[in-house]
This record gives C-alpha cells, sequence and structure tokens, in this order.
C-alpha cells in the first residue's frame, strides 16, 4: 500500500530522518522529518494553473503547532487551537524568506506549503526541523523549485560555536541564537539575537551554519532521487522584447524621474512615465504587446535604471553616497503624561515610540508547546496606511508588523536590566508615522530612547541601521541605510542593530540566489560605521537612562520573604493580600520564590503595604518598644495589637508600676498605648509591659521601676528581689512538669499529674512548682500515693506566676525547713495568692491566713515564711 522512502543522518550528535510516502500522499510533495523526537508533517501543494491579474508569485506558507504534539491540550473556552500565535506567524516567515527567492521567474501558480508539528521532545525546537521539512518537500514535489535549502541553529557557548543547541541551552547557556538558511553554494536568510558580540563572531556563526547543513541538502537530493515527482511542464515567460520596446519609450524619464529626492515628487513623475508607456505600447484597441507584459516589463526597467546609476556613478536615488546615513533628528519626552516618550526621524523615515512600565500583574502569559510562562518585555509595531500616504485596512497586525516588532525586540531585548534589579514590565510601541525604508530598524532607535526617557537602566543605547545591496554579475555595491525603493529594487535587506560594543540583532533576507562571504564582509563593516553614526545622534537627544522614573510610572518596591510565610501574607481565600491592597491601594505581586513587588505611584502607599507585609512575617525583638492599640480587655490583662497582625498580652501586673485592681481603670479598648516587648513564655504566647514604658514618651523606664520598688521593699525592710529576666523575676532552679507522657511512679510521688501537677504544689527534695490545672478536668495526683485528687477552683495564668514568685521569696532564706513545714507554709502561701488574685480581694481569707501563720509563729520557720508572704502580697 505504501511506497515508503527514507534517509537518516547524524547531525548534530542526533539523528535526523526524512521520510516520504506514508502520509498525505494526495499532496504534490508530503515529508515526515523528524530530529531526536521532534516530528514534523510538511506538505505541498501547487495549483494546476497560474493565477490571473497578478505581478507577484502567491506563496503561501502555514506553520501550525498542535498541543497533542507536547501532550497539552488547549487553554481557552473552545479547547482548540485558534488563530495563529506569535511563533507560529514568526517560524511561517522563517520558512517562507529562504524558500520564495527559488522559485522560478514568472512562477504565478498559487503555491501552499503547510507544516504541522506532531511530536515535540522539549529538547530540539521544531522550527529549524520545519524548515528542513519544507525544503525536502518542495524538492520532491515537482514544483519549479531551485532548491533543495539547509536550514541551522546555530549557538555561542564558552567561547564555540554550537550546532543545534537544545532549548534550554539556547535560553540558560548560549550569548548567540541565530539560525541561517542557504544553498549549497550560498546564503540565503539569517535571523539572530546576540548579547553585544562582535562582527567576526557573527560572521563566524553564520559561515559555521552553511557548512553544517550541507549533509541535510545532500540528504534531501538523495531522498529526491528516490522519489520525487516529475518537474512541471512550466517555461518562464519570455519578455525580453517588450522590456526593450519600454526601455525605448521610457529610459531616459525614468533616469530623469529617479534623480528626485523627495520621494512624493519622485513617485509622481514616475507614474508620469509609466502613463506614456501604457499610452505608446497599450492604446486602446490597439495594443501592441499585453497590458501585464508591458506593467512587468515597466517594473523591470525600474529596477535596472535604478542599479545601473548606482553601479555606474555609486550616486544613489536621494543624491547620497553608498556609505552616508540620511539626517537623523532624535527627541524624547514629546508625550507629556507617556511613562517615556522619543520621536526618532530618519529622513523620511519616522517613528513615535513610547515605552510604559507596569507590575508583574501586566506580564503577558505565553502558552506554547514547552507550557505557559510569562514575558515581561514587549514590543509592538504599528503601520498604518497614511505612513505611506496611502489608505487600506485597519486591524489586526499582519505578519510584517509581527516580524518587524520581533526584529525589534531581538535588538533590545539583551541591554534590558535584569528582573532582580528591575522589577517592571516593559512594553514598547513604536507607531510608523513616515516610512521611507528601514521602520523597523528607526523602531529600534526610538525604543532605545523612549526606554531611557522612561528611566530604564539600559546597558548601553541601542541602535540598528539597513543595509543594501546591488548586485550585477561581478560588480556590486553595499548600500548603507536604504531607501523603500533601493529595498523594493535591490538584492538585499541586510539589517543590523547593535550597541558600541557589539551586535544584538542580525536579519538578512537575499532576493536572488546567495551571497557571498565577501559581500556579508563587507556588509557587515560597513553596518558598524554606520551604527556608531547614528548612535552618536541619538546622544544628542539622551547619553544614559533618566536617574529617575517619569512622574507618572508606578514604583515598585520588592522584598523577600521566607516562603513558609506566604501562606501567612495571603491569608485564607486571599484574605489579608486582599486587605493590604484596599487599603493601601498599592499593587502586590507575590513569586513562589519569596519575592514579593509591590507597585503604585504613590510612594506612602508602597511604604505602607511594604511595612504590613514586613510585620507579618517579621518576628518582633525582645526589648524594644512598639506602638499599638488596646484589641481587647480581660481580667487578667489587655490583649495589644502591636506588630502588625501580631497580638500580645499585657499582663495585669505590668499594667502599671503601682497595683491595678481592675484593667479597664488603666486602659480601653482602642486605646493607644506604647509596650515593650518581653518575650514569649514556654506556650509561644507573647508578654508584653505597659509600666515599663513612659507613655508619654516612649522611652524604657525599666530601672526606675526596678529602682522605685526596690526602694519600697526597703523602706517596708523587706530583702530585695532576684534580678529580673525579661520584666519577669529570674525564674526557680526547679525543672518543669513532664507533659503529655503517662506518669511514673517516681513522678507520681512527685505529685506530677498525667497531664499537668496538683494546683496545690509539690514537694520535692525541698523545691516547690505551681502549675495551672490540665485540660484533662482533673488537678493531678495526690503526691506520694499516685491517686486522682477532686477538681479544685481554677487557678489562672496569674496566680500560678505569682504563687512561683512566691515561692521562691519564701524558701529563698529558709533551706532547712522540713517537708511538713514546706507543705504547711505552700498552702498558705496559695491561699494567700488566690485571695489577692481575686478581682474584688477577700480580705476575710487573707485575714484568716495571716492568723493561722501567726499561731504558726511557735513553729519558727513556718510562720515567719508564711507571715512574710501574706505581708508582701496583701
Amino acid at each position: 500500500m505504501f511506497d515508503v522512502q527514507r534517509e537518516e543522518l547524524m547531525w548534530g550528535d542526533r539523528k535526523l530522518v526524512l521520510e516520504t510516502g506514508k502520509v498525505a500522499r494526495q499532496a504534490d510533495g508530503a515529508v515526515i522529518a523528524t530530529y531526536g523526537e521532534t516530528s514534523v508533517l510538511a506538505t505541498v501543494v501547487a495549483a494546476k494553473e497560474p493565477k490571473p491579474g497578478i505581478d507577484f508569485m502567491p506563496l503561501t506558507v502555514n506553520y501550525q503547532e498542535r498541543a497533542y504534539a507536547a501532550g497539552r491540550i488547549p487553554g481557552g473556552y473552545f479547547k482548540r487551537e485558534g488563530r495563529p500565535s506569535e511563533k507560529e506567524t514568526l517560524v511561517s516567515r522563517l520558512i517562507d524568506r529562504p524558500i520564495r527567492p527559488l522559485f522560478i521567474d514568472g512562477w504565478r501558480n498559487d503555491t501552499q506549503v503547510v507544516v504541522t508539528v506532531l511530536t515535540h521532545d522539549l529538547e530540539n525546537d521544531p522550527d529549524i526541523v520545519a524548515m528542513v521539512a519544507a525544503s525536502a518537500a518542495l524538492t520532491i514535489s515537482g514544483v519549479p523549485f531551485m532548491g533543495p535549502i539547509g536550514g541551522a541553529r546555530v549557538g555561542y557557548i564558552n567561547g564555540g560555536y554550537r550546532l543545534n543547541p537544545l532549548v534550554t541551552e539556547t535560553k540558560e547557556e548560549s550569548s548567540l541564537d541565530l539560525v541561517v538558511a542557504g544553498t549549497q553554494d550560498a546564503v540565503l536568510m539569517v535571523e539572530s539575537e546576540a548579547k553585544e558580540l562582535s562582527e567576526e563572531v557573527m560572521l563566524g556563526a553564520v559561515m559555521f551554519g552553511h557548512k553544517h547543513f550541507q549533509p541535510v541538502i545532500e540528504a534531501i537530493i538523495r531522498l529526491a532521487e528516490k522519489a520525487a515527482k516529475e518537474p512541471r511542464d512550466f517555461k518562464a515567460p519570455e519578455n525580453a522584447d517588450v522590456e526593450k520596446a519600454v526601455l525605448e519609450v521610457c529610459e531616459a524619464e525614468l533616469r530623469a524621474a529617479y534623480t528626485k529626492t523627495v520621494k512624493q515628487e519622485r513617485y509622481a513623475a514616475v507614474d508620469a512615465v509609466k502613463a506614456k508607456v501604457m499610452a505608446a505600447l497599450c492604446p486602446e484597441g490597439a495594443e501592441k504587446f499585453p497590458a501585464e507584459k508591458v506593467k512587468a516589463a515597466f517594473k523591470e526597467a525600474q529596477s535596472k535604471v535604478v542599479r545601473w546609476n548606482i553601479l555606474d556613478s555609486g550616486a544613489r536615488i536621494d543624491g547620497r553616497d553608498v556609505k552616508t546615513v540620511r539626517s537623523i533628528l532624535s527627541e524624547v519626552g514629546v508625550l507629556p503624561r507617556a511613562h517615556g516618550s522619543a520621536l526618532f526621524t530618519r529622513g523620511e523615515t519616522q517613528a513615535l515610540v513610547v515605552a510604559t512600565l507596569g507590575t508583574g500583574e501586566d506580564e503577558q502569559f505565553i502558552d506554547a508547546l514547552e507550557g505557559t510562562y510569562k514575558e515581561r518585555f514587549l514590543l509592538h509595531y504599528n503601520f498604518p496606511p497614511y505612513s505611506v500616504g496611502e489608505t487600506g485596512r485597519m486591524g489586526s497586525p499582519g505578519r510584517r508588523e509581527i516580524g518587524h516588532g520581533k526584529l525589534a525586540w531581538r535588538a533590545i531585548r539583551p541591554v534590558l536590566p535584569p528582573a532582580h534589579e528591575f522589577p517592571y514590565t516593559i512594553r514598547v510601541v513604536s507607531e510608523i508615522t513616515e516610512s521611507n525604508g528601514s521602520s523597523s530598524m528607526a523602531s529600534v532607535c526610538g525604543g532605545s530612547l523612549s526606554l531611557m526617557d522612561a528611566g530604564v537602566p539600559l546597558r548601553r543605547p541601542v541602535a540598528g541601521i539597513a543595509m543594501g545591496l546591488i548586485l550585477e554579475g561581478e560588480r556590486f555595491a553595499v548600500l548603507s541605510d536604504i531607501l523603500g525603493d533601493e529595498d523594493h529594487l535591490g538584492d538585499m535587506d541586510f539589517k543590523v542593530a547593535g550597541t558600541d560594543e557589539g551586535v544584538t540583532s542580525l536579519q538578512m533576507d537575499i532576493k536572488i540566489a546567495g551571497i557571498t562571504e565577501e559581500i556579508m564582509k563587507i556588509a557587515l563593516a560597513q553596518a558598524k560605521d554606520g551604527r556608531a553614526h547614528i548612535l552618536a545622534e541619538m546622544a544628542k537627544a539622551l547619553t544614559a537612562a533618566r536617574p529617575e522614573l517619569g512622574e507618572y510610572a508606578p514604583r515598585i518596591e520588592t522584598m523577600q520573604i521566607p516562603t513558609d510565610k506566604i501562606r501567612d501574607v495571603i491569608g485564607t481565600g486571599g484574605k489579608v493580600i486582599r486587605e493590604i491592597v484596599e487599603k493601601t491601594g498599592a499593587k502586590i505581586n507575590i513569586e513562589d520564590t519569596g519575592v514579593v513587588k509591590i507597585a503604585s505611584a504613590d510612594g506612602k502607599a508602597i511604604k505602607a503595604a511594604y511595612n504590613w507585609i514586613r510585620s507579618i512575617v517579621a518576628e518582633p525583638e525582645v526589648g524594644v518598644i512598639y506602638d499599638g492599640t488596646i484589641v481587647k480587655c480581660m481580667e487578667f490583662g489587655a490583649f495589644v495589637n502591636f506588630f502588625g497582625a501580631k497580638d500580645g498580652l499585657v499582663h495585669i501586673s505590668e499594667l502599671a508600676a503601682n497595683r491595678v485592681a481592675k484593667v479597664t481603670d488603666v486602659v480601653k479598648e482602642g486605646d493607644k498605648v506604647k509596650v515593650k516587648f518581653l518575650g514569649q513564655d514556654d506556650r509561644g504566647k507573647i508578654r508584653l509591659s505597659m509600666k515599663v514604658v513612659d507613655q508619654q514618651t516612649g522611652e524604657d523606664i525599666t530601672e526606675k521601676v526596678k529602682a522605685q520598688r526596690d526602694a519600697d521593699r526597703a523602706e517596708r525592710g523587706d530583702e530585695p528581689r532576684e534580678p529580673r529576666e525579661g520584666g519577669r523575676h529570674r525564674p526557680p532552679p526547679w525543672r518543669a512538669p513532664p507533659r503529655g507522657r503517662r506518669v511514673s511512679t517516681r513522678d507520681a510521688r512527685a505529685g506530677f499529674g498525667r497531664r499537668g501537677m496538683s494546683r496545690t504544689g509539690a514537694v520535692l527534695r525541698g523545691r516547690a512548682i505551681f502549675v495551672a490545672p490540665s485540660r484533662s478536668g482533673h488537678t493531678g495526683r495526690r503526691p506520694g500515693t499516685g491517686r486522682r485528687m477532686p477538681r479544685s477552683p481554677a487557678t489562672s495564668q496569674s496566680e500560678t506566676l505569682m504563687a512561683n514568685d512566691m515561692m521562691h521569696d519564701i524558701f529563698s532564706g529558709q533551706p532547712n525547713l522540713s517537708t511538713t513545714e514546706r507543705a504547711v507554709s505552700v498552702a498558705l502561701g496559695l491561699g494567700i495568692a488566690a485571695a489577692a488574685a481575686q478581682p474584688r480581694p477577700n480580705k476575710l481569707l487573707s485575714l484568716l491566713a495571716l492568723v493561722v501563720g501567726v499561731g504558726l509563729a511557735v513553729r519558727g520557720a513556718t510562720g515567719h515564711c508564711a507571715v512574710k508572704a501574706a505581708s508582701e502580697h496583701l
């Protein structure tokens, strides 16, 4: 059923396979090319009859990527591929440009090349494979194609050229991304982006690629020898007699018309000559030649006149010599409210270029076969019909506009600052307001100026120039800064962009069978001189980026937060970050790496959002005084919001230097206070103090409070307390009770409970510990028995802390008390502490405890300790 023909070769350490005869057999030519595991199907179909009424070759190239090639389903509502993406358009042009010059002159049959990506291994870019497949399909199709061509990608890694680098190598390691295509004898097309490489390196890359795609051309020829169809019966039309008659009528007048330097005057003169030719050779009812042939011959006559003038005299259409650049005028800041703007005028070509800065939210999401990624630099090129004095369709950008915009994008991108230094999304729009050649290079120059006007710190300014070529046999002339007519009637469009340090982008299209290395070398050297001249003219307007962003540009502040804090900044369902945005008015973008970008035109909004986020992710410092707000008052203290979203407790004993009976006597909800961060307790709760801070000045008065307390104790005749640590008395040297594990016999004898310890304390070798009741509802085990004790009234944290402090004071001077004496003192102390901690102290209970303590004075130390505790805490 299938007559399958294959050709295989090792190319750049990977296998390239060309196969035909199995798929798309009704097309004139169909080839599946596989490189690595990337496969592309290319088909060619040409109409059987020429298309009437046209004077150009009707060639269409459609490159299309299918999501299934990478195992993906397209996004969007319809879940299928729609309009061509930017890459599809660019690759279509990439294939069209080298194959178009190789069709025989006069071919007017509709010809369509369709290239479909079938599989993509995410390592080998399909564009080179598509170009090879299209060349092979054209070669075996039988259409009058004077190929085949080959193509290759060239990288420059660690000072050496790399043939067909992998996708990751091109993006991460290579300083050059160059695609070159051509025949066995010459180069036809170059497209590249470089990181300021020299002309010698660029030319070397072109010749390296030309050399290494020769095996591919040979493989295509071998495949064609086995599978090519019979050539179409087509002969190029003979127009020699028509061209001779046209030149006899109009040569002198046509030469005179092309001496006019103003474009509109020249076009008017040429149209008059054309009308004269049509009247002479195609009079109504007595035509000497068909009108279509006369028109084609007149275009050929135009080309010959222009080319002969340049080669014979060295004088160009507008009077310049071959190396002179047209007059240049650069202006910046022409649009007052734009972030950056420039008007670049070179002769009759003019570009109004505007730069706009945005945030991370403005980045473009690009859905590619390799996956979805974001692009922070955008450059859009618009070519309205009024720019050439014509009317025309206005709509979405065409292939030419997309291609010219991408060329300018490649030229500027290598000098942009990295995202971590300049975290803005950048969009440049080039409006071509006048055009007479090289509008894409005007976009490069204007784009560079507008970015510097916006304050974007470019590494260096970028300029571009378009070179042309006139080639007649052995004679040739390389033209700098070509006009539209020289582009249209010449043999080459060679565009070079770069800085004073090197080339950033190079694009070449050849309209003949190819050019030699010698011509390219001369063109690159001449372009370097022209680029230096243009940069000098641009420097008259602006030499470097402005030190500050434009008045209306957003400001972006970046900060790094721990990745485990991202969830805290975002909040449940985005609640926290929405609140920050709503209250501050700033835009916030958080990346997975923890980089936070805060953007706003108002510096105060950025600062407010920055401080808010910092308060969420940062931790307060012990000993530092913060401003806070009372958010809730409880019996035992007040909760203060003092560090962003953080709240802490000011215990009732820390509200004021004197004794506080009721929290609301000192503070109320909503009060603004100053607090000192004392640290966190063993459960991670934040402890704050107000009494050690002067509420008027914010001064730390810890030493004053301590001195006053010691003075009061001395006045009462009490011994001074131990030094405080973090706002509390130095904790006693006993160990904490075990929690969350089964109680051992030793622990039971010590009085430890399963989840806590008895409220009445534990006596263990002369050391007492007081803790709050456990959550399980019991108060632990009876000391010495391990049996459960009945539940007693709840003991607050304040009571526990107070009892611990009290026990430290009581036993500090009585090391020889017996177990029974200590137990009695513990019970008395706890009773006194419980009474003192009540909102309304029970004076009767306190008095009773005091009397019992005095009654035990006969026993000496026990009564002394109890009386001492009572006198201090009452």
